[in-house]
């Protein structure tokens, strides 16, 4: 059985219109992937194993709940006496596109490195196969506990465990253009799989199109590239070979809070299964794809039965 740890931050959603109608879920882009990975996997095939901390308060309980509920495992989720999950609020336009409000800073879940069970959760990561995360995994945490986490990861890919990560940039969450750049430079040349959105990329680097972003990242020591680009589906780099995978056109988008995420749990499901990249990203299409469709960064479970009957 292959073992995937996904390291982020799940908050609590709020989904509508100010002084009106509210729906009250959770979401945050590691976790929607490891709900979705887990979701559209079979629970023989992989061990998903969440990583982060939260409060000990009733949404924090609740939400251990729903993700064991998806089979996900939760013995790397820390618990924290005196701080509880970050809130952020979705608005979206008349085409699907949102906009955030972010309420974070003290989360349980910025603290984590500095949790007295952290100690374990990192021995735990080495008997990991991979270890998934993302810009936003990294933007949330403290300077030091950031350089920190990226020396572990350094010490865990020595050891053989395989780093996948999805640069997910957003600027609100740092200080600046450069300190961003800084801490993907340090942490790209222990990357395995790179998984990027080429918005983001060309909002970081200024790149001017995929081959660009895929050159940069492959002299920076990527292994393997994937650039998402929405409606136009996929490109992959590896071993010298760039390819693009289309994707369906979806007549009905609803809102693409965490299409990018989606497309990554289809994309890894295919991954550890070792598919070819070409299926893979099929993977990754069709699963973004059903996942716009729905309102909500985690839609009802029921929307992706027929994902796993096509590609389990």
């Amino acid at each position: 059985m292959k073992k995937i740890a996904i390291l982020g931050e799940c908050m609590i959603e709020l989904n509508g219109e100010p002084f009106g109608r509210m729906r009250q879920t959770y979401g945050g882009d590691s976790l929607n992937t490891a709900t979705y990975l887990a979701r559209v996997s079979r629970r023989e095939q992989f061990e998903i194993s969440y990583v982060s901390a939260l409060g000990k308060d009733k949404l924090s309980l609740g939400m251990l709940a729903h993700w064991r509920n998806d089979g996900i495992n939760t013995d790397c989720v820390l618990l924290d006496e005196k701080r509880q999950p970050g809130l952020y609020l979705i608005q979206l336009d008349e085409k699907g596109e949102r906009t955030f409000l972010y309420w974070r800073n003290q989360s349980a879940a910025r603290y984590l490195l500095q949790h007295e069970g952290y100690t374990e959760v990192l021995a735990r990561l080495a008997t990991a196969d991979m270890i998934y995360l993302s810009g936003i995994s990294l933007a949330i945490l403290p300077e030091n506990d950031r350089t920190l986490l990226i020396r572990q990861l350094g010490n865990l890919k020595k050891a053989g465990v395989k780093i996948a990560f999805d640069s997910n940039y957003r600027p609100a969450l740092w200080d600046s253009f450069q300190q961003t750049q800084a801490c993907y430079q340090a942490l790209l040349p222990l990357v395995d799989l790179a998984l990027v959105t080429f918005d983001d990329e060309q909002s970081l680097w200024r790149d001017e199109n995929v081959q660009q972003t895929i050159s940069r990242l492959v002299q920076l020591g990527v292994g393997t590239v994937v650039v998402k680009s929405g409606e136009h589906g996929a490109v992959f780099y590896h071993n010298g070979e760039t390819r693009q995978v289309a994707t369906e056109v979806v007549q009905r988008v609803v809102d693409t809070t965490s299409a990018g995420d989606a497309f990554n749990a289809g994309f890894l499901n295919g991954y550890l299964q070792q598919k070819s990249l070409v299926d893979c990203c099929r993977q990754g299409n069709k699963l973004a794809g059903i996942v716009i469709q729905h309102k909500g960064a985690i839609i009802d479970k029921t929307a992706t039965q027929h994902f796993i009957r096509e590609f389990n």
